[in-house]
């Protein structure tokens, strides 16, 4: 035997020893499908512009976002079928009577939109949306929502339209706000939260797919704040909804 004989079959034993390690981790988790197509809800569950300004929205981050609006008054309407051609699915912001909005969308549409996240889809709730997605009503995720009015600490008294004080990304801000929801503690991704630390935004899970919801709505454009006479000053000054659609 030569003197490199020994240092070769200590070589061959650390390999294998690695190989072995190597076949025993979890496989890498594959990366998420780009978004290229969209499909945001335009009817009754929603209010009046929410659907569009939430277009806009999308095509300011990227102008090649393919949107459509779906419902049962618009040409594509929410099936399990037509649910599986879009990348995220969007539920914008709505009025006040959250049962009202959920009986509007019909049993039919909620299991649709639940079997579209099951299997791997993604939902952006927006205030509105976010109630929808509660454990009461479409059951994406597992808690009940209440609003962050009366909350302690919270600094808007009522449900009028208000620009507020949050952390978003870690990064101090404003935004609009319009009588949304706070996230109890759960387990989920903190994405922003009110000034009093109540969560704002979050990253859910449901089985193969994302949920993310917003309690303020980031896609307010410069018309909203005019229209509820609020200083466009109090505008966001970093890429809020841009941060909420790259949390997925």
């Amino acid at each position: 035997m030569s003197a490199l004989e020994p240092i070769a079959m200590n070589l061959r034993a650390v390999t294998a020893t690695l190989f072995a390690f190597v076949l025993l981790l979890p496989p890498p988790a594959e990366a998420a499908t780009p978004i290229t197509h969209v499909a945001i809800y335009r009817g009754p569950a929603g209010c009046d512009d929410c659907s569009e300004n939430v277009a806009k929205a999308l095509h300011r981050l990227n102008p090649n976002y393919h949107i459509d609006f779906v419902g049962a008054d618009e040409s594509i309407d929410i099936t399990p079928q037509t649910l599986a051609r879009y990348d995220l699915y969007v539920q914008p912001g709505g009025g006040q009577d959250i049962p009202a909005a959920l009986r509007s969308l019909g049993d039919a549409r909620s299991e649709a939109i639940r079997n579209y996240v099951a299997h791997g889809g993604r939902y952006l709730g927006l205030c509105m949306g976010a109630y929808l997605a509660d454990d009461n009503n479409l059951g994406l995720i597992p808690q009940d929502l209440d609003g962050e009015v009366g909350r302690p600490g919270f600094e808007v008294p009522g449900i009028a339209d208000a620009a507020v004080q949050v952390t978003w990304a870690g990064k101090p801000d404003h935004v609009f706000f319009q009588d949304g929801p706070y996230f109890p503690k759960g387990s989920y991704k903190t994405i922003a939260t009110y000034r009093n630390g109540d969560v704002a935004a979050a990253r859910y899970t449901y089985e193969k797919g994302v949920v993310v919801l917003s309690g303020p709505h980031p896609e307010a454009s410069r018309e909203w704040f005019e229209n509820a006479e609020i200083p466009v000053s109090k505008m966001p000054e970093g890429d809020l909804f841009g941060s909420l659609v790259r949390s997925f």
